[in-house]
């Protein structure tokens, strides 16, 4: 398979990953520019969805993250994510900015004036239910988005 061939196979896949969640109010941040422009130009919360293509994890991550903000008032004032494994620089610049936490893709990450206040990795992701992670999710929006 050529490189583009497997370029429109990609996007053809991921596509509707994206999808899911851009048409729930995320902006997707797909260069190193874009996440430092969002990163210094934000204030108050930021929601940031590391998404991902991988198995179960991300299956489950888009639906709880639009379920979590579905069941609360306490909405963070930016939606934003990033894509692994799709777009590489912007994914490794967004890690730059909780670079404490090692990678994990899916993961979800909850940052009040730009540092981070909450961080649900894969591993607290796959092996849960859906209703699991959204419960996590939306605990961690309650304790930093102001509503």
């Amino acid at each position: 398979m050529s490189m583009n061939a497997y370029e429109e196979y990609m996007k053809g896949i991921v596509g509707p990953m994206r999808e899911e969640l851009t048409s729930n109010g995320f902006t997707e941040l797909t260069t190193a520019e874009e996440v430092n422009r969002h990163m210094s130009e934000a204030k108050g919360t930021s929601l940031v969805v590391i998404n991902s293509i991988c198995g179960c994890a991300a299956g489950l991550a888009r639906p709880a993250v639009i379920e979590a903000l579905d069941a609360t008032a306490h909405k963070p004032d930016h939606l934003v994510t990033v894509f692994a494994g799709q777009d590489k620089e912007a994914t490794a610049q967004m890690r730059n900015y909780f670079e404490d936490t090692p990678p994990s893709s899916p993961s979800i990450a909850v940052l009040k004036d730009g540092e981070l206040a909450a961080f649900i990795p894969r591993e607290q992701i796959e092996g849960y239910t859906m209703e699991d992670v959204r419960d996590k999710l939306r605990f961690a929006l309650e304790e930093n988005a102001s509503g």
